[in-house]
């Protein structure tokens, strides 16, 4: 995810649900490796250290955890406060951020008393995963990015609170793609099935095609223990890593990074029985911006051809005739 939304040395990142820091750690290594001057330039290592990163949680432990391992990875003073982001109200917050990128807690209800306001403004719901999709919009600057995961519920859902936040995502934002991750991928912690959004606030549209992804393997097996399939080498994401048809079942990957760089040529024509495909917005609207993968990937079936019954009772009554006999001959051998 840190790979598709490529940080920038200027960027403002933020996490509302941050934990350990996982997602700040590797923006931070991202940025390292592919923009070394963020350390050398003086400006912008003051930023790299004081203003670039910044992540909330109402957890006392994982904000220790958080800070330790930032301080551990180079970062100076990174922004790791207790917040609860969807109880507090967001004066200050609103739109500072250039980059946000999460994976909230799912499957969670708030009493509308206890739910930030200024959330409920975006939209009027109980439901946790929906009110930190209305959160990154309202934490997003105009023309920030977002790569965040939700629980599929929110893809089709059918409350009335589902279906505006997704019309919001497709005709006022800019939604770039939906990719859909098997269900194994955060065992043994949950087994529930969830998806990657990104998208870009516009707050005046922009949505032109939605690329889809199907994942079917990450690498490691779906089951509790989550073992690694392939070789450390292998198990990297960079576009450079290209791997096999054998290696490319067990790992998609870095398949996924190849193609989301050609998803505005390329990609645009691959049909939608392929692993990745593009759907224009007019197709979204018109399945009331149900953005499942599978309401739009066509399967095709295999054709089958099948003998004549009449064939196939011949051979039966040969068969039958063939057991009689034999049934006759084993008679005669017990006279």
């Amino acid at each position: 995810m840190v790979e598709m939304v490529e940080p920038k040395p200027t960027d403002v990142v933020c996490d509302p649900a941050c934990g350990t820091c996982g997602f700040l750690v590797a923006v931070g290594e991202s940025l390292r490796e592919r923009h070394p001057e963020v350390l050398t330039n003086a400006k912008l290592r003051q930023h790299f250290h004081r203003g670039l990163f910044h992540g909330f949680d109402f957890d006392n432990t994982m904000l220790r955890i958080g800070s330790m391992n930032m301080l551990l990875h180079g970062v100076e003073n990174a922004d790791v406060i207790y917040r609860d982001s969807l109880s507090q109200d967001h004066a200050g917050e609103e739109e500072k951020y250039t980059l946000v990128m999460a994976n909230p807690p799912f499957a969670g209800s708030l009493d509308y008393e206890s739910c930030a306001k200024d959330l409920q403004q975006v939209v009027k719901t109980k439901k946790t995963e929906l009110l930190f999709l209305a959160l990154f919009l309202r934490l997003l600057k105009p023309g920030g990015r977002a790569a965040v995961i939700v629980p599929d519920g929110v893809l089709f859902g059918s409350s009335n609170a589902h279906k505006t936040l997704r019309r919001v995502l497709v005709e006022d934002q800019k939604l770039d793609a939906v990719i859909s991750l098997p269900g194994g991928v955060f065992k043994p912690y949950a087994g529930v099935s969830t998806a990657i959004l990104l998208f870009i606030k516009t707050n005046s549209g922009g949505t032109d095609h939605v690329w889809f992804y199907d994942v079917n393997a990450d690498g490691w097996s779906l089951d509790d223990k989550r073992t690694p399939l392939l070789s450390d080498d292998k198990l990297g994401c960079l576009p450079k890593v290209k791997l096999g048809a054998e290696e490319h079942a067990k790992n998609n990957l870095p398949d996924i990074l190849a193609r989301w760089h050609e998803r505005d040529g390329r990609e645009r024509k691959r049909p939608r029985t392929a692993e990745s495909f593009c759907v224009p917005k007019t197709d979204i609207a018109a399945q009331a911006y149900d953005l499942s993968l599978n309401r739009y990937k066509e399967v095709v079936q295999e054709e089958v051809e099948h003998r004549p019954p009449k064939e196939i009772l011949a051979d039966l009554a040969k068969l039958e005739a063939e057991i009689q006999q034999g049934m006759r001959d084993l008679e005669g051998m017990l006279k």
